[in-house]
């Protein structure tokens, strides 16, 4: 039998956990509503908040479909699907999936068909590395966020320096993934263009500006409702851009 990353096999078992996970949040959710009616909260307050969290749900909907869609073309649906419905997100997923076709001698978006090996392999990969965040946390997040905490308390703004810092050196690690190809300037590779290494550059660059343009928005002209869809305007818009950024470098 020839092996399909979208047989339906898969897709019954990306089913199963994603429906554990829709169901875990309806199971809160009830609970929440009867707690809320409970202690007196006003009904209308209630209904307020669960509308508006739905619509504020929609944001995040639309990067993890565009998420899906960019992971397909090599890995199908069935595994992006469950990947960014439970834990996961593009830049984690796309990284990891490329780091494990690379040491196959395989390219993400370049591959016609994956066997059932090569396929078990990035699963593994995308799986398993994730996890070790989730494994970490009752191990570390409690002496660091009490660490955190004192820290505060001593001086407020070096706490909040550091936090930063933290969040600044997380970001450097992925921007070691757009400038990888920038060698190709001067160590061409075969089959690609010189100037094919800049077009992540110019996306990033993109997709930055249009995040700006939306922090201009809530500041100066108060749009507040730009803050929840300001990464989706600024993922779409960035991977349009790569289009014609592609077709100019090469």
């Amino acid at each position: 039998m020839v092996f399909s990353v979208n047989h339906p096999l898969l897709f019954l078992l990306a089913l199963i956990p994603v429906v554990g996970v829709l169901a875990q949040s309806v199971y809160f959710l009830v609970k929440a509503l009867r707690r809320g009616r409970e202690i007196g909260m006003d009904a209308g307050k209630i209904r307020k908040t669960v509308r508006t969290a739905a619509i504020f749900t929609i944001a995040p909907a639309v990067s993890i479909v565009i998420s899906v869609i960019t992971l397909s073309k090599t890995l199908g649906i069935p595994l992006p699907w469950l990947r960014l419905s439970v834990v996961g997100s593009l830049s984690y997923e796309a990284i990891a999936a490329s780091n494990a076709l690379g040491a196959m001698g395989l390219e993400l978006g370049k591959v016609g068909s994956l066997t059932a090996q090569q396929y078990v392999n990035i699963t593994l990969v995308m799986t398993i590395s994730i996890m070790v965040g989730i494994w970490l946390v009752p191990v570390v997040c409690k002496r660091l966020l009490g660490g955190m905490s004192r820290l505060g308390a001593r001086d407020a703004k070096w706490a909040d320096i550091f936090q930063s810092a933290m969040f600044i050196g997380m970001i450097a690690a992925f921007l070691g993934y757009v400038f990888c190809d920038f060698s190709r300037l001067w160590a061409p590779v075969e089959g690609y263009s010189p100037t094919s290494g800049l077009v992540p550059v110019c996306v990033m660059a993109v997709s930055a500006f249009v995040m700006l343009l939306c922090g201009l928005a809530m500041k100066v002209l108060k749009w507040s409702w730009v803050n929840d869809y300001a990464l989706p305007i600024s993922l779409v818009l960035g991977m349009v851009s790569a289009i014609p950024i592609t077709a100019w470098l090469g």
